[in-house]
């Protein structure tokens, strides 16, 4: 074995190893809270400087891309290495602000215990190369985390969360259990190495699309798209850094799985235009959902929502370098966001301050060629053909109410232009120089599915339009979004018939308990 096979292996491996150890360590009941946190902050540290290593290399040595790992079953690759990297250091963040959150809580050495190893799993989730490890790992994720959404036990929305999510991650199992399954009787393997071989070689067979539909269902249901995304929208009664945790990074891990498999879902035409039409559906409508809400936290939560529409969608459009730039883009975005949480609400009511109260018409119809008009010209001035035409005019779709302007006050709408028209550019410069990092994706952009999206957006673009010409005369469609559209009361029944829960006792339970830090 090579010098730099047993840099990247040990480098890799090491992160798993020391969450691992902390979660043990922290089973001693003996040892006093502030060791444990201490032992946490030390192990952590030093898996984030192990996990920094290998995305160091591999913008050193871009030559440097999949490799197997000593123990069997596991591999290593460029995305892999930048995921890892932004785990640990998500991890270790929240880590720390959850030894200050906590403070003179009890149950914090079981906390400590259930964060360290959900970061392990996640750790080893995306070092999986065998069907076995990748659905164990990602089940295991599922029951840990379920005692951090329950760390309340007796507030009655956070166990209706976690009632919901469990059968959402059960449900989630047997649908990859069925896809591992009907793919290891295809190719005669569970190596996901042996998977994706077989694919570049031959034709996909009705199995493997079969499987392929299976894996992007559990997918689908792992990332609370609709009709299935209630529970991540009642997380905000567990502790805020597990809110950031699970909507930082561990619903993310739907988008990596995607990449992982995007061989097998290029050849699936059906499982890419689910995650095309369920993608695009859920991002409009959460998004929609989110511009009725007035809590910080839980405009937050269905931004998540929408967003992982929009990451599942652009996976299904083939866009798979772009979907990796959102996942780690919207991770550090939404860790922060909740972090801060205190602070967003300050920020948020400046906002409508500088915002334009009554729109122009006339802004909210040009806006989208204003913008497409920038991004092209970036572009252009850059020579960088990172994405297909029609993802230029998605984007432009969604950047456009950046340059939105009041209809009243020249001076000011002159100003809020110019910061849009910055912004805009600025965020396609952005887009394009990360599009060059070493991820190690190929895409895939698939004109036919990009066309339909783009009606989507369109779509959608004129809907937010129309609610702000015609606010009155949309008061009932404004109800029905504020409602979610009623989508998910079924699923709420569902678990309180499974699951009932004893509100009456909970409302008789101290306050303190039940408000939410």
């Amino acid at each position: 074995m090579d010098l730099l096979t047993l840099s990247v292996s040990a480098s890799t491996l090491a992160p798993p190893i020391l969450m691992l150890i902390t979660a043990l360590i922290c089973l001693n009941q003996t040892i006093p809270v502030k060791l444990l946190w201490k032992a946490f902050a030390l192990f952590s540290g030093l898996a984030l400087l192990s996990a920094a290593i290998s995305p160091l290399l591999q913008i050193m040595l871009p030559s440097l891309t999949e490799r197997s790992l000593w123990l069997p079953g596991l591999i290593t690759n460029p995305l892999q290495s930048w995921m890892a990297l932004l785990v640990q250091l998500l991890g270790t963040v929240i880590g720390v602000f959850s030894s200050r959150y906590l403070q003179g809580e009890s149950g914090q050495a079981r906390y400590i215990t259930a964060f360290s190893g959900v970061l392990a799993l996640v750790h080893m989730l995306l070092l999986a190369d065998h069907w076995l490890l990748l659905i164990t790992a990602w089940a295991l994720i599922g029951v840990i985390l379920q005692r951090l959404l329950c760390f309340y036990s007796e507030r009655p929305f956070a166990m209706l969360a976690a009632h919901k999510k469990n059968i959402a991650d059960r449900i989630a199992d047997a649908l990859l259990i069925t896809a591992a399954g009907l793919a290891w009787f295809e190719i005669g393997s569970g190596s996901l190495s042996a998977l994706t071989a077989h694919v570049a070689q031959t034709e996909i067979s009705p199995l493997l699309h079969v499987s392929a539909v299976c894996l992007v269902l559990a997918v689908m249901i792992r990332t609370a798209l609709f009709p299935v995304h209630g529970w991540l929208i009642q997380v905000m009664e567990a502790p805020t850094p597990v809110s950031a945790l699970l909507h930082a990074g561990v619903v993310n891990l739907a988008g990596f799985v995607l990449i992982r498999f995007a061989p097998l879902l290029q050849e699936a035409i059906v499982a890419r235009w689910l995650l095309v039409i369920f993608g695009m559906v859920t991002a409009i409508l959460a998004g929609l959902v989110m511009l009725t809400r007035i809590s910080i936290k839980v405009r937050l939560a269905w931004s998540t929502v929408a967003q992982m529409g929009f990451m599942i969608l652009e996976c299904g459009l083939g866009l798979y370098t772009l979907a990796a730039m959102h996942l780690l883009g919207h991770s550090l975005y939404k860790a922060h966001a909740f972090l801060s949480s205190s602070s967003i609400v300050q920020q948020y009511k400046l906002q409508l301050l500088r915002s334009p109260g009554q729109v122009s018409a006339t802004s909210l119809l040009l806006a989208p060629a204003a913008a497409i008009s920038i991004i092209l010209l970036v572009k252009y001035l850059i020579l960088n053909g990172a994405w297909p035409w029609w993802w230029s005019v998605i984007l432009a779709l969604a950047w456009a109410p950046l340059l939105w302007t009041a209809s009243d006050g020249e001076s000011q709408s002159r100003s809020h232009y110019i910061t849009g028209t910055g912004m805009i550019a600025a965020l396609t410069l952005l887009a394009s120089l990360l599009h060059q990092l070493p991820f190690g994706t190929n895409d895939m952009a698939d004109t036919q599915t990009g066309i339909f999206a783009l009606f989507g957006m369109t779509l959608m673009y004129f809907m937010q339009v129309a609610l702000k010409i015609y606010p009155t005369r949309m008061s009932i469609f404004q109800r029905w979004s504020y409602a979610g559209f009623y989508v998910d009361e079924a699923y709420t029944r569902l678990a309180l018939k499974l699951w009932p829960i004893d509100w009456a006792s909970a409302q008789q339970l101290p306050s303190k308990s039940l408000t939410t830090r």
